[in-house]
């Protein structure tokens, strides 16, 4: 119990408890609204402290078996923030614009993203200087563009194992393409959205800075351990591997003098079949 204190005094902390005017709230919220102050809605930090646990468990899980986690947030105050955390774990985002049909239309997001790697093979090999100068312009322009709607996804070759996403309200085009394809959606819940087309839902000021900084701290934190385990997991069999290899070795050795023993004629065969002779 005093650890939950110590992590709900942390998220108290951060501001994460701070909900929207009580005007604005989304009725499917209030298992999560603690009380009404001066007009603004106040979140039950414990119910935040224990749905951000069960969130980090399954993320875990997600980035232990190897499958992407994309991050989503467009929101000025969350980019640079999710781009760090999201990039320190090693996992695709969008900071801006989503583009329609990323994950529903993946197959055409892949072949933009393709275009873009053709460029830079374009320039090592040399066929990009052949181009005139107002041809390479244009094909700067458009790499440029590419990277920054697409530039974090490059690595992202299928579809992602989950979502997670800050602020549904705002991403709510993002919320209904991984709902169709049944993608596992994690997201920062204010009190003016609706929690319940979310998976999991982490009750949450989705507005404040510092808010999204400490949710995503643990989130991210969560994914390196998962990824962690998972890399420990692979070395672990190729030691056992290295270590049982002698052994064996030593195991056919014994079998193989075993059977020259057998098989071996004995002192007083060798004199039998002399005096034979």
């Amino acid at each position: 119990m005093a650890n939950n204190n110590e992590q709900v005094k942390e998220l108290l902390d951060a501001g994460v408890h701070f909900g929207h005017l009580t005007r604005k709230w989304n009725p499917n919220m209030a298992p999560y609204i603690y009380m009404e102050r001066n007009g603004i809605h106040i979140i039950n930090l414990y119910k935040t402290a224990a749905k951000l646990e069960e969130a980090n468990e399954a993320l875990k899980k997600i980035a232990a078996s190897g499958r992407k986690i994309l991050f989503v947030a467009t929101k000025k105050q969350a980019k640079d923030i999710v781009a760090e955390k999201a990039g320190n774990a090693n996992m695709p985002y969008i900071t801006e614009r989503w583009p329609g049909g990323m994950l529903t239309n993946f197959v055409t997001i892949r072949k933009a993203v393709k275009k873009m790697s053709l460029i830079d093979r374009s320039k090592e090999d040399g066929t990009f200087n052949a181009l005139s100068k107002k041809e390479r312009l244009a094909v700067d322009r458009t790499r440029a563009k590419l990277e920054k709607n697409l530039g974090s996804i490059s690595d992202m070759t299928r579809l992602p194992g989950a979502l997670f996403v800050v602020d549904t309200t705002r991403e709510h085009i993002a919320v209904k393409e991984a709902l169709k394809l049944k993608i596992p959606i994690f997201a920062m819940v204010d009190t003016n959205s609706d929690p319940n087309v979310i998976d999991y839902v982490i009750p949450s000021n989705d507005d404040a800075s510092k808010s999204i900084d400490k949710i995503m701290t643990s989130v991210s934190n969560a994914i390196i351990e998962g990824l962690s385990d998972r890399k420990n997991g692979k070395d672990k069999p190729a030691a056992e591997e290295t270590t049982a290899a002698p052994s064996e070795k030593k195991t056919t050795r014994r079998r193989v003098s075993a059977v020259d023993t057998k098989t071996a004629p004995s002192k007083k065969e060798v004199k039998a079949t002399k005096e034979e002779e």
